[in-house]
């Protein structure tokens, strides 16, 4: 699959289909990079107005950051997908097959990277709206609110999309330290996100 060169339409029929992938990752991924695009956004209607003249190199390196993740992100989509294949094809590997227990604990952490990869990133991208909130332009910040939104929501996609292959890892100790870094980005972040949609919102009271 090669998400960047897709129609909304037809990654949303793929993702609506039976077919494995894409899935609760890939989709994440994918809203993450949606939420990142709409902080590149707000740069973009901010450079180059006076008002905001002494903010515009911050927020350009901000607009910086916020492409070169959502690039990885959409990377992710695919990346995502092309890890849930094998262990698909895994699980279907007889028990009484000795090889089985070592493949499937390979396929269970390769599967696990890539959102775990997109969970930190959503986190990085929270980050920048919250800099955003207070460097972007004042007329953007339904889109600053919006954004972070969509970021908290593909942090938690992932954490869970995290969570569902560690459960099945023989080797505990790997899939508790994983579970122990996703539980604190997610008991970090999601308070950061809710600050900055608050903030967002008390602006329109």
């Amino acid at each position: 699959m090669d998400t960047a060169n897709q129609t909304c339409g037809a990654f949303l029929d793929a993702l609506a289909s039976k077919a494995p992938t894409p899935g609760g990752g890939g989709a994440s991924a994918l809203v993450g990079a949606l939420g990142t695009a709409l902080c590149t956004m707000v740069g973009n209607y901010t450079v180059g107005k006076k008002k905001y003249a002494g903010v515009e190199e911050d927020v350009k390196a901000l607009m910086g950051k916020a492409e070169d993740i959502r690039a990885r992100l959409l990377a992710l989509v695919d990346a995502d997908a092309a890890a849930f294949e094998p262990l698909s094809r895994a699980y279907s590997i007889p028990k009484d097959d000795p090889g089985r227990g070592e493949i499937m604990e390979q396929c269970l952490r390769d599967a696990a990277a890539a959102p775990m990869e997109i969970l930190r990133l959503s986190c990085e991208a929270i980050d920048l709206h919250r800099e955003m909130l207070d460097k972007g332009s004042v007329m953007m910040l339904s889109d600053v609110g919006t954004g972070v939104i969509f970021c908290w929501s593909a942090l938690y996609g992932a954490c869970l999309n995290v969570k569902v292959n560690t459960k099945s890892m023989a080797d505990r100790a790997y899939a508790e330290a994983m579970n122990r870094e996703a539980d604190q980005l997610v008991n970090q972040y999601w308070k950061i996100a809710e600050q900055v949609y608050e903030a967002v919102m008390g602006r329109f009271s």
